[in-house]
């Protein structure tokens, strides 16, 4: 009888050793490294597009959930906002039907330990003057994100303030 090999069929350890030999380079073969800070930048934006359209929406729970627990807004003109609650009260001012507030980002970078980001923007808020006719002021923002391990981003810091000049005394 002859043999497999003469036949021209290979042999079952030939096989094996060459499925091993497959799963092994391909095992081997690490996927290319993410750019973390670049993915990590795009999800802010996002997160920043949606959080300014949840404030359009004039949804307060929504827009509030943003911040972290003990989150700190510093506004123009004003004293350091800090807390959800206190956080809560400006935010009930800023969305009220006679206002009209959107913002953008302009910049967004990323620290390469992927705890912590700032967002740059601009904005423009729209309100009534003390005559009833709409006032337009615009500015400039920005926004401090954390991370902690897993969990998602939320902004830590917000500040935001005038590019008009201030009022007079």
């Amino acid at each position: 009888m002859m043999r497999d090999r003469e036949r021209g069929q290979v042999s079952k350890p030939v096989i094996w050793g060459c499925l091993v030999m497959l799963l092994w380079t391909t095992a081997c073969k690490q996927p290319p490294p993410v750019d973390t800070p670049a993915a990590d930048a795009q999800t802010i934006r996002d997160l920043d597009a949606k959080w300014e359209k949840t404030a359009e929406a004039r949804d307060l729970d929504g827009t509030v959930s943003y911040y972290s627990d003990d989150a700190v807004v510093l506004p123009g003109n004003a004293p350091i906002v800090q807390g959800k609650e206190a956080i809560r009260t400006l935010w009930k001012s800023l969305l009220s039907p006679d206002i009209s507030l959107s913002w953008q980002a302009t910049k967004v970078d990323v620290a390469r330990s992927g705890e912590l980001a700032y967002l740059i923007g601009t904005y423009t808020l729209t309100a009534k003057d003390a005559q009833g006719k709409p006032a337009t002021d615009h500015g400039k923002l920005i926004e401090i994100f954390k991370k902690k391990g897993d969990g998602p981003w939320k902004v830590a810091v917000d500040m935001y303030n005038s590019d008009l000049p201030a009022p007079p005394a």
